[in-house]
């Protein structure tokens, strides 16, 4: 089995991807209430802790015609499994707060166990990082790449595939979170923009671009993005319906790269 190498590997890593117990700490206590799959509340906060680094499947939470993801359920049980009884300490990112007041945390029990990281073990997680907080980003794709290998929780549902670059299919999922692998067909950089396009039309094809003011974070990294031309990558983001299906690219996490492609890209459902 080919093992896919997160870019962020390429460059020296910076100093908090040791463990979450490098990062500041901010605050402890017991689970009064899981909310979903990635988000708790601990005794004695007014604010919840949404788990930072990882997005479970979503519930509606009162939000009017939002459809329960699949699995939801599932992970929320699962992440009650994992803290309930047990004294938790939140460790902070760059960005301790999201703007729906939630305190941002990774969250690490009394016994040593990393929550993040066993939901992603355990398959009821994603690695989903955001440009302010990318902190342990390689250990949580590690153990997401457990997961995706035993086919475990949201790995053995067809909604949750890595997805190929089939425009068609990807075109009636704007608005959604996708995993898309392929090998980059051109690799360009437009007005500050970089495009990486996965087919020979750009206009109707699947394209992930790099927005002006996140290039210079790539540079920052040592990564240089119009060297991925004929590289087989996989990208993970929100998609948009823009000249084909599109996908902003904000920093050099949402990238992972390979030499060839892999046999177990499953096609657009």
């Amino acid at each position: 089995m080919r093992v896919f190498a997160v870019l962020a590997l390429l460059i020296a890593m910076p100093v908090w991807a040791a463990a979450p117990d490098a990062l500041p700490e901010g605050g402890r206590g017991k689970v009064a209430v899981v909310i979903d799959g990635d988000t708790v509340r601990l005794e004695g906060l007014k604010a919840d802790v949404r788990l930072v680094g990882i997005q479970a499947p979503k519930l509606p939470l009162g939000r009017k015609g939002f459809k329960t993801w699949p699995l939801a359920d599932a992970a929320k049980a699962a992440l009650a499994d994992i803290v309930n009884g047990h004294t938790l300490t939140l460790r902070l990112g760059t960005q301790p707060q999201d703007r729906n007041g939630r305190i941002l945390a990774h969250i690490v029990r009394d016994d040593g166990v990393w929550v993040q990281e066993e939901m992603l073990r355990r398959g009821f997680a994603r690695v989903y990082t955001f440009p302010d907080n990318r902190q342990l980003a390689v250990e949580l794709f590690a153990a997401e790449r457990t997961a995706r290998t035993e086919r475990s929780g949201i790995w053995a549902d067809a909604y949750y595939a890595v997805r190929a670059p089939d425009p068609d299919g990807l075109a009636k999922d704007a608005g959604t979170f996708q995993i898309i692998e392929g090998r980059v067909a051109g690799a360009a950089k437009v007005q500050g923009r970089v495009f990486l396009n996965f087919g020979a039309d750009y206009r109707t094809d699947f394209t992930a671009t790099i927005v002006p003011e996140s290039v210079g974070m790539f540079a920052k990294s040592g990564i240089d993005p119009l060297t991925l031309k004929d590289k087989v990558i996989r990208v993970r983001g929100y998609l948009r319906n823009y000249n084909g299906p599109t996908m902003d690219l904000t920093h050099p996490e949402q990238i992972e790269v390979d030499a060839a492609p892999r046999a177990e890209i499953k096609p657009a459902p």
